[in-house]
């Protein structure tokens, strides 16, 4: 796993820094990957508990990255320990909470609904960006309400109303916890590489679930290791975990979360379709039309303001 994406070589040898269509074509990626995420959630709903799926997955992605950061995190050990309450805060909201959530979430509602409530994420980035004083414009914010708009109808089943279930509560809190983890990723101190980075936060938040891994086995006890647990689990450990948080961190290092943010509203969409593909959960009129709303939304969020 490369440390840094590769810039364009100039005239004269050196490499240009990569431009802003690297870091949107990288959030895409990453949003295409953790859509599968969605899917294998709630396909586990009812064979592997929520934390128990969370703990394997995280303990997967640690064990993907530590070839390309081990090294490299033995001989900044110093730095991570000077940053480490950053890095705690990172990793309890990146890794600890936000999958928990999400798999919490799978219980209850479908795929679909699970990823379409996502889209609530981007607008919250773009908040937190907007108070650190960047400035959005009137087509980004036009964008991410429209594709709130969507959000909305989805949940009030096609009317603009608030009534959601407990699982699409649980994702609104995993929302906000990857929102506020996004924002932070614009604080990542430089000087730890960006394996490093992940490994240093994918341990700390296992380590952090740790306790209420053991809890679920005590008290809900384990599940069977069948090709249909553990192939969703490496899925998610590999792709969802190593391949798509690297790619969305070096993303918002490129363009930042509101920029960032705008391409991951295109999840829903995703979401929706693999769910209609794979689990054989219903589009309907009214997913089509939240569809409509969030790719609209992101087409204006993701344009330059003119």
């Amino acid at each position: 796993m490369p440390t840094s994406a590769p810039g364009r070589v100039r005239p004269d040898g050196t490499r240009a820094a990569p431009g802003p269509g690297a870091g949107l074509l990288l959030a895409a990626l990453a949003t295409v990957v953790w859509s599968g995420s969605f899917i294998t959630s709630r396909a586990l709903h009812d064979s592997v508990p929520p934390v128990q799926a969370a703990f394997w997955r995280w303990v997967v992605a640690v064990a993907a990255v530590a070839p390309f950061a081990l090294r490299a995190a033995w001989r900044q050990r110093a730095l991570i320990r000077a940053r480490l309450p950053y890095l705690l805060v990172a990793s309890l909201l990146g890794v600890t909470l936000y999958n928990t959530l999400v798999n919490q979430a799978g219980l209850t509602t479908t795929a679909g609904n699970m990823g379409m409530i996502m889209a609530a994420s981007p607008v919250l980035m773009a908040l937190f960006d907007r108070f650190g004083g960047v400035r959005l414009g009137p087509r980004r914010t036009a964008g991410m309400l429209l594709a709130c708009a969507g959000v909305v109808l989805l949940v009030g089943d096609g009317t603009p109303s608030f009534d959601p279930g407990p699982g699409d509560l649980w994702m609104f809190g995993a929302a906000l916890s990857f929102a506020a983890y996004s924002a932070l990723l614009r604080r990542r101190p430089p000087e730890i590489d960006a394996a490093v980075f992940l490994f240093a936060t994918f341990v700390t938040g296992t380590l952090l679930l740790a306790p209420a891994f053991a809890a679920s086995v005590v008290l809900q006890g384990g599940f069977e290791p069948t090709t249909g647990t553990v192939g969703p689990l490496v899925y998610v450990g590999v792709c969802s975990s190593a391949v798509a948080f690297f790619a969305w961190n070096r993303a918002v290092a490129l363009v930042g979360p509101a920029r960032a943010g705008a391409v991951y509203q295109l999840q829903p969409v995703c979401v929706a379709l693999l769910a209609h593909v794979l689990l054989g959960e219903s589009l309907g009129s009214v997913g089509l039309l939240c569809m409509a709303l969030i790719l609209g939304g992101v087409a204006l969020a993701a344009a330059r303001e003119t």
